[in-house]
């Protein structure tokens, strides 16, 4: 079992191993070697540098919506997508406006896309946000697919739901970042439910005994 998240040693910050646990993923040096190689071999070492470039510039300083156009501008990419949840269609429209004074061409796709309802994905109503309606559901391998048929180099998502942001990092063919994480309950704050998960949002954030 990896148990990073509770190490006390963190020997991996000083690039150090004498002290490090018994179960740490460093001591696995064959994966160590590989995972730097493919830095290297599998053409990545620039999309890794812009990306430490934009740490190092901006460390405390700029917010994400800034990194996301200084790393598009240093990757000289010129084509990006915007992949937006319909409930944070204004949100999104900032988000083109900002990237499109970077000089870049920004496509952006809703959620909605399609206008397919629930029904034909076999979602039964009792799983309807608003039961007995016609609710259309969310369509993230299409939103995928019509940034991929634009051409996009880089693509962002804007508060799409769980599962559905997963689906469309899979069917992107370029690289993703999410810009805005959904938290209906925290303002899109997710972080918040973190800090509170042993107070004031504990019993918001556990799930009760399923005995």
């Amino acid at each position: 079992m990896l148990t990073c998240a509770h190490c006390t040693v963190t020997a991996c910050r000083d690039a150090g191993t004498e002290k490090i646990p018994a179960n740490c993923p460093m001591r696995d040096e064959t994966a160590m070697r590989e995972s730097v190689r493919k830095y290297r071999d599998d053409g990545l070492l620039p999309f890794f540098q812009a990306s430490a470039a934009v740490e190092a510039d901006g460390y405390c300083q700029w917010p994400r919506l800034r990194e996301v156009g200084e790393f598009c501008r240093r990757m000289g990419y010129r084509r990006i997508g915007v992949a937006f949840c319909i409930g944070l269609q204004r949100e999104a429209r900032v988000v083109v406006d900002v990237l499109r004074r970077y000089g870049l061409e920004v496509h952006s796709v809703i959620c909605k896309t399609g206008g397919v309802d629930k029904a034909e994905m076999g979602i039964p109503q009792c799983h309807y946000i608003r039961p007995g309606t016609v609710e259309v559901m969310c369509n993230p391998v299409a939103q995928a697919e019509f940034l991929n048929r634009a051409g996009s180099e880089f693509n962002v998502i804007v508060g799409l739901c769980v599962g559905h942001d997963s689906l469309f990092i899979k069917y992107s063919e370029a690289p993703v970042t999410t810009l805005v994480a959904k938290d209906r309950a925290l303002a899109h704050n997710p972080v918040g439910a973190i800090y509170g998960a042993e107070g004031y949002q504990k019993m918001r954030v556990e799930a009760p005994d399923q005995g």
